[in-house]
């Protein structure tokens, strides 16, 4: 068998062009969403829908994820991470289809659901899949990844808002976006590593040698709380940005979606920084500044609302939490002692609590009081992301074991 060629850092051909097919299931994993959410206001309207039946019409696609995420580990051990992410995904991009021509709210909220399920396999198996690529490559590449995730959502949230410019109807752009989507993850299916990921995963011996102590559940749970933290921001910003800039500042429609691409786009930014940041000063130095410029951020834009202070706001919320969920993650899933797959499925699944209970809490709020009230959940998540923190390495440990 020829060798394979190394690059200067010591990456095969075969991991370099891997990089390259995860990154492309995370651009997709990010833009076929992104696709319907500046939508979401035409459906809200076109269905008389109250705040409150509207988030909790929005929560089914969290709900889905919530109950169908337990079952990811067990997915990717017996199918493979690849297998179980490009499949998914292609899921995805019907369901989202289905709930942009759903005619009433339960339909909907059925569509959203199978969608939120399909969201959270596929989001447990391509990051599973883009750590073992990490490990081969020997330093982190996993904040690229999820910057890869946000130019994905970015490029959904700008095809959205120029199809609404455009007059297109919903189902046409959301049918297109599905085909063009799964025809980009199967055109990378073909390049992404083969063989099991148990193979090369470092939790293997540990499973070998002994379970897990209490204090790796302790950083486990603190780990899960950390990204329902960040979960309630970027939700935050997905469900109620547009509406929030549309109804409650009077901004037009192709204005108001600003907020959301503001957010992922500047989260996108603190991504493509995010792993430089992170070698040098460690994941939890980073994620706590982070913490803190979302709190000041987003609590300024609530303060004193105006529609370039939102918009700003929430580029600060985007940037602040750009790096706490893939920190969340690698940490759960270099954790000793439990089962290949375990950690990292445990926050990925319970982090979707943040997305379940976000949007019908914001709304009973607003509904109640005012929707800018209900944001307040942004600045607070981000004062509780600088206390949690300390769960994670001061250091960046290298993910080569």
């Amino acid at each position: 068998m020829a060798l394979e060629r190394l690059d200067p850092v010591g990456a095969t051909v075969e991991n370099r062009r891997a990089r390259v097919a995860v990154a492309a299931l995370f651009l997709t994993n990010g833009a076929l969403f992104a696709n319907l959410l500046p939508r979401y206001p035409e459906i809200k309207t076109d269905l008389a829908l109250s705040n409150a039946a509207y988030g909790i019409a929005i929560a089914a696609f969290s709900a889905g994820a919530l109950v169908a995420g337990v079952a990811a580990a067990t997915l990717i051990r017996r199918f493979q991470s690849a297998r179980v992410a490009v499949i998914g995904s292609i899921g995805l991009a019907i369901f989202v289809f289905a709930a942009a021509i759903a005619p009433s709210a339960v339909a909907v909220g059925a569509a959203l659901f199978v969608a939120g399920a399909c969201d959270s396999i596929t989001d447990v198996a391509q990051n599973a899949h883009g750590l073992r690529v990490q490990r081969n490559y020997g330093r982190s590449i996993i904040n690229s990844f999820h910057a890869v995730w946000s130019a994905g959502a970015v490029l959904g949230g700008a095809m959205g808002a120029a199809a609404i410019a455009l007059n297109i109807p919903r189902g046409t752009h959301l049918g297109v976006s599905a085909v063009l989507f799964s025809v980009v993850v199967l055109v990378a299916y073909p390049f992404l590593l083969p063989g099991r990921d148990q193979e090369d995963h470092p939790a293997a011996h540990a499973e070998r040698t002994g379970r897990a102590s209490f204090g790796v559940y302790a950083t486990l749970l603190a780990l899960v709380l950390l990204a329902i933290s960040g979960a309630l921001v970027e939700d935050a910003g997905s469900s109620w940005a547009t509406v929030y800039l549309r109804d409650g500042l009077g901004a037009p429609g192709a204005i108001a979606v600003s907020g959301y691409v503001a957010m992922v786009g500047f989260q996108f930014v603190g991504r493509l920084v995010g792993d430089r940041l992170v070698d040098r000063f460690g994941e939890r130095t980073v994620v706590r500044a982070g913490g803190f410029i979302t709190a000041v951020g987003m609590g300024a834009a609530l303060a004193l609302p105006s529609v370039p202070g939102t918009i700003a706001g929430f580029a600060a919320a985007g940037f602040g939490v750009a790096t706490l969920i893939p920190a969340t993650m690698h940490g759960a899933d270099q954790l000793p002692g439990l089962r290949t797959g375990t950690g990292l499925t445990a926050v990925t699944w319970l982090m979707r609590v943040g997305f379940v209970s976000s949007p019908p809490i914001v709304g009973l709020i607003a509904d109640a009081t005012s929707l800018r009230v209900g944001l307040l959940v942004v600045p607070l998540a981000g004062a509780m992301v600088m206390v949690l923190a300390v769960a994670l390495s001061p250091r960046r440990r290298s993910s080569r074991s």
